[in-house]
């Protein structure tokens, strides 16, 4: 396995190479960087928001979550995510966003330095269903501000269910807790509507550590 010594002390050859063997076995072990542990599923059907309150944030300074097929009725509603702060959700305008979005027939962004949620999106009159992923980092961090950045499809539907084109675009964006706390939970926020289909999926990011 790739070795790093000590100059100038090294007691053999450091090639800084892992084998395709020893990287089989490292990723059979939950051990290789970049592997991913599931740590909580949920369908996102049935309720106006969700949360994730057991994230292991001690074990984990990057999470991943997978949001797939999250379909919201019409309704004037915004969605987006919130922390949990030692348990207590905060709910306070502090947090900050930026977004960008490109569709068919428009380009713009959006942003905010004193919101309640940090923005994914927002709806009207039509329907909605969406796919994404967004990046977590420092939840556990008592002395570091809560990142997170995102990418996403949303695709708005008509009042009789068919896609409408010009409500088809990808965005793209991030925000932020600033203030520095653990974070030992994750909401999945929307301001109005119960949702009727989805499921979100939170991982664990695992480091890779060369010995």
């Amino acid at each position: 396995m790739a070795y790093l010594g000590t100059q100038p002390n090294d007691v053999k050859k450091n090639t800084g190479l892992y084998t395709p063997s020893e990287i089989l076995q490292l990723t059979k072990e939950g051990s290789w960087g970049g592997s991913l542990e599931l740590i909580a599923e949920q369908t996102t059907s049935g309720a106006v928001s969700y949360n994730f309150q057991s994230i292991k944030e001690n074990i984990y300074d990057v999470h991943f979550l997978q949001i797939s097929g999250l379909t919201v009725p019409a309704g004037s509603q915004s969605w987006g995510i919130r922390f949990f702060e030692s348990e207590v959700l905060e709910t306070a305008s502090v947090y900050l966003y930026a977004y960008q979005e490109n569709g068919i027939n428009n380009a713009y962004e959006n942003n905010s330095t004193s919101e309640s949620y940090i923005k994914f999106n927002n709806t009207g009159s039509e329907q909605w269903v969406a796919n994404m992923y967004v990046y977590f980092y420092n939840l556990g961090n008592s002395s570091k501000y809560s990142f997170c950045s995102f990418q996403g499809m949303p695709e708005r539907k008509t009042s009789g269910g068919s896609y409408n084109d010009a409500g088809t675009y990808m965005r793209f964006g991030g925000g932020v807790l600033p203030q520095a706390s653990v974070v030992d939970g994750i909401q999945i926020y929307n301001s109005a509507t119960t949702s009727t289909g989805g499921t979100a999926k939170l991982y664990g990011v695992k480091q890779i550590w060369v010995t």
